[in-house]
């Protein structure tokens, strides 16, 4: 009797297998036929991608959660995108990193992903076309803000056209087992920060902690040496055939880092927005009070405020804010033409969807 329920079941799969491989297919010719009719123009709009996503985690009945409807149908669209014209991504590698983990979050699999040595690299190779787009870390929830993105959005002429959040998960890998002989750790400098505690547990106080430019180039070291550890995450460690010594070492649970996706496009609304700007203000007392007063005026609510060296004098400071909204709904606009009145130097970075977790 269970082999005849067994078979009944395996028989709907595969009956439901075709009638969705069949479904797939009409997806992406209908896809093609847009590409066509675009005749060569952005063939990525993340403004339609976030509605899709949020439309099928919305109307999704279960038994499969949210985020694994979500995950399939970024799939899809990356293959089906992929018929027009592959995306090239750029990321701070080697390959492994977490980065690199957020491009495929964002893009799927089908784009093609390209390490970069360095973020500067990364921007660089965007910003002249060479490569489509970049992802660039630009905020930790322990260890706040990534200075050096920061930095290059203040002069570059890249736009943000979307976000990635992804939870992190440290791991403590080697290529020998256990912790016995380890001399030194090597990680990205956050990385380290944010397993600090765990370290000082569980490993001796002698052990050396070396920073490095990614954690995927600290697993790739520690596949070369014994003596020494990387923390990374699974795909390093899979990347370089690492053992896990341990698993999520991050002091802080919910350790999430924030990802920007930036290109030449400016993008439409979606429905659930977020602005980006930098701004400067004079240096003297209430000057950031009277700034931000047309973002409150206006009732738009702000998500950050982030302040940096603007290198263009001492103490002198620029300001970044993210905004919730659409630069193109009236209440945004409003508060821009306000903000502009007030300082010297108003950069809007890009209106761009909230990324769908």
């Amino acid at each position: 009797m269970s082999e005849e329920l067994l078979k009944q079941h395996r028989d709907a799969i595969d009956a439901i297998d075709e009638t969705i491989l069949k479904l797939i297919n009409e997806r992406a010719s209908h896809a093609r036929e847009i590409g066509e009719i675009k005749g060569g123009g952005v063939i990525y709009r993340p403004e339609r991608e976030a509605q899709v996503l949020r439309r099928v985690k919305d109307h999704n009945p279960g038994p499969l959660p949210g985020e694994s409807v979500a995950r399939l149908f970024r799939e899809i669209m990356s293959e089906c995108l992929a018929l027009e014209k592959p995306l090239s991504v750029a990321y701070l590698g080697p390959e492994g990193t977490f980065t690199q983990l957020a491009a495929i979050k964002h893009f799927g699999h089908a784009a093609h992903t390209v390490a970069c040595s360095s973020i500067d690299e990364a921007f660089r190779l965007v910003e002249s076309r060479a490569l489509d787009y970049v992802v660039a870390p630009v905020e930790n929830s322990t260890e706040g803000a990534i200075g050096r993105t920061l930095d290059l959005m203040i002069s570059s002429p890249l736009k943000i056209c979307g976000e990635v959040v992804l939870r992190i998960h440290h791991h403590l890998l080697r290529g020998a087992e256990g912790t016995n002989g380890i001399r030194r750790v090597y990680a990205h400098a956050q990385a380290l920060a944010q397993c600090h505690e765990w370290l000082n547990k569980n490993l001796p106080a002698d052990v050396e902690r070396v920073s490095v430019a990614s954690n995927a180039e600290a697993a790739r070291l520690a596949s070369e040496d014994t003596s020494a550890a990387a923390i990374a995450g699974q795909a390093a460690a899979e990347r370089y055939n690492l053992n896990k010594i341990a698993e999520n070492i991050e002091d802080e649970p919910n350790n999430t880092t924030r990802f920007l996706v930036l290109g030449h496009q400016d993008v439409t609304p979606s429905g659930k927005d977020k602005t980006s700007i930098i701004v400067a203000a004079p240096n003297r007392p209430g000057a950031v009070h009277s700034l931000l007063a047309p973002v409150a005026d206006n009732g738009v609510s702000m998500t950050k405020f982030e302040s940096r060296p603007s290198r263009a004098g001492l103490w002198d400071y620029v300001f970044f804010i993210d905004m919730e909204g659409h630069r193109s709904e009236e209440h945004v606009a409003k508060a821009l033409e306000g903000l502009a009145e007030r300082t010297s130097f108003v950069k809007v970075l890009g209106s761009y969807p909230v990324a769908v977790i």
